[in-house]
């Protein structure tokens, strides 16, 4: 009995022994053969899909509404090229129809009445509105202020022609004028020249076949006019000229002062 029980603790040493001794010497392979701790996973965020239009294709991307560009009604005022010049000349234009549209050397300055400052020297100024002519001058600029006022609505008229006058009976030569207060005849024979409004211009017309300017008076006088070099296109212009004032009065435009 006593021989069983210690043959068994011998071995049961035994194997505890082989078991620690196969433990030292496993440990640190197994240390060896585990895989070294990897770094965090990042996570990676994709662009969501483009959303299914209605027939089942992606649909673009739609654009930015871009700003709307309106034309605008007229050109901007150019700016003043002397404004820093001390010596410019400083022009103050107004005209009797507000609103006139001002050009300076065919650049639009504004609208009448404006301030702007010009170089010194020769310029070409053009103010214009609608319904009525426009005006147009030369004008000499120097340093320093001036005022220039426009009178649109004020009818300008200063035609002249050599003419004959024909008779029943022979012919008489003369100078026809035509100024915003009338046409005036002046000859040799006092007994043809006159002075007549143009609103007391009964007939005033032109027979361009015939070359004849025919002027009726409202006192019941008619006037056969003709070029003395046969011109039926001088009388055309100064038949046109005349007109143009005529119905400028009618409409109630002011005559202006020769």
């Amino acid at each position: 009995m006593n021989r069983t029980v210690l043959a068994i603790a011998i071995i049961c040493a035994a194997l505890v022994t082989g078991a620690v001794f196969f433990t030292l010497v496993r440990r640190p392979s197994e240390t060896a053969e585990r895989p070294a701790a990897s770094a965090p996973a990042v996570a990676v965020t994709e662009p969501a899909p483009p959303r299914p239009s209605a027939a089942g294709a992606p649909s673009a991307p739609r654009p930015e509404p871009r700003p709307e560009r309106r034309a605008s009604a007229e050109p901007a005022p150019a700016p003043s090229s002397a404004a820093a010049e001390p010596n410019a000349g400083i022009l103050h234009i107004d005209s009797d129809v507000s609103g006139a549209q001002v050009f300076i050397d065919r650049t639009f300055v504004g609208r009448a009445p404006l301030t702007t400052t010009v170089a010194p020297g020769t310029h070409r100024l053009n103010v214009s509105a609608e319904g009525v002519e426009g005006f147009a001058d030369t004008i000499e600029v120097t340093p320093g202020p001036r005022d220039i006022t426009v009178r649109l609505r004020e009818v300008r008229l200063d035609a002249s022609l050599a003419v004959v006058h024909k008779h029943r009976i022979g012919s008489c030569s003369g100078q026809l004028t035509g100024t915003p207060q009338g046409l005036r005849y002046v000859t040799s024979n006092k007994d043809d020249g006159f002075m007549a409004g143009l609103s007391d211009l009964e007939r005033f017309e032109v027979d361009y076949l015939q070359k004849t300017l025919r002027v009726k008076l409202r006192s019941g006088k008619q006037y056969d006019f003709t070029d003395p070099d046969g011109n039926a296109d001088r009388l055309f212009v100064f038949h046109r000229d005349v007109d143009k004032a005529r119905q400028r009065l009618g409409k109630g435009d002011t005559a202006a002062s020769n």
